[in-house]
């Protein structure tokens, strides 16, 4: 989160920043559980590494709470060498996206004996190379390898999954590109950087063996982790990552909703009241939906309008109780009855 000031302090310098801003920031940590409910907010400097960060407050919660055992699911912007290393060596397990570029390598040996062929859900459980080539003897079986730790201290454990509706998804997306990028070639659109466009000289072409690298792979969505298949099953995978969309409302919320920015504050003790009282915001709310089954926009429209009006008149009180609609009068109730 960036404040508009010129000048860095202890908490607020510059650092990595997805809008490429040059404000000083700080680094928010928001840790929730599967289903979105915060568990712990912390706050760190702008220039800290996501390595510095994540792992601290994990540990710092397992130790709090006396959790033995977690698992930290995150997106394929966390899959860095250095960080699912780090992860792996803080004892924490993982279940990260892989990058559709991997699987080539990754399914070498299921293209190899079974083609480029899936069927609808179809999974396969094999190993990733950490950051070295895969053996290519490793082709020269059929059987895919199962990720031991101990057996494959240089690769974690892949999950690869077709799916025939993400498969229709990635296929027009290919083919709207594809049109774009054919659009430059024939000089029908300015010549920018346009995905399946190859460039030699002055001359502009389109890059067909980029594109049917491309169309090979479409519909399959990996997942890395170092858990083993004996005491998660590949669908257990699969699932534990489905619901990172939990986790990324969560944090949507906390930034329109809950209006976590823009932070107008200076000092650091400032600052973290007021992400402790977004922190406490987003608890309440994850409860309230939770509870009720409405989201938090319809939650609050429903609410807002609902005053009850005490007027003082001549020595008198009157009381006017607002009219409560029949479906808010359920939703109080089901809020009343799980309390």
């Amino acid at each position: 989160m960036y404040f508009e000031t010129d000048t860095e302090d202890d908490l607020r310098k510059v650092g990595f920043s997805k809008e490429r801003r040059v404000d000083p920031q700080i680094v928010v940590g928001l840790l929730v559980d599967r289903t979105g409910h915060p568990l712990e907010i912390a706050c760190f400097e702008g220039n800290k590494a996501e390595t510095h960060t994540i792992i601290p407050v994990i540990k710092a919660f397992q130790q709090r709470h006396g959790v033995a055992d977690m698992v930290v699911v995150a997106d394929a912007g966390m899959l860095s060498a250095a960080n699912l290393k780090a992860i792996d060596e803080a004892g924490l397990r993982f279940i990260v996206g892989s990058r559709v570029v991997k699987a080539p390598h990754d399914l070498a040996k299921h293209f190899r004996w079974h083609g480029t062929a899936f069927t609808d859900g179809q999974v396969i459980d094999t190993i990733t190379m950490r950051s070295t080539a895969p053996d290519p003897n490793r082709v020269k079986t059929r059987a895919e390898p199962v990720w031991d730790p101990a057996v494959h201290p240089t690769a974690w454990r892949a999950v690869w999954q077709y799916s025939a509706k993400r498969a229709a998804r990635d296929t027009r997306t290919l083919a709207l590109q594809r049109n774009r990028a054919q659009a430059v070639v024939d000089g029908d659109k300015p010549a920018k950087k346009v995905r399946f466009v190859k460039t030699t000289g002055q001359q502009a072409s389109l890059d067909e063996a980029s594109l049917a690298r491309a169309e090979a792979l479409v519909g399959l969505k990996g997942y890395v982790t170092n858990i083993t298949a004996a005491v998660m099953p590949a669908a257990e995978v699969i699932a534990s990552y489905h619901d990172l969309w939990h986790v990324e409302q969560s944090f949507r919320m906390s930034k329109s909703d809950l209006a976590a920015r823009p932070i107008h504050h200076r000092l650091k003790d400032s600052i973290q009241a007021h992400l402790t009282i977004v922190f406490t915001a987003l608890a309440v709310a994850r409860d309230l939906q939770a509870r009720s089954g409405w989201s938090l926009k319809k939650i609050v429209r429903g609410l807002r309008p609902l005053q009850q009006v005490t007027i003082q008149l001549g020595g008198q009180r009157l009381d006017a109780e607002p009219a409560i609609p029949d479906d808010i009068a359920e939703l109080l109730t089901a809020l009343h009855r799980g309390h």
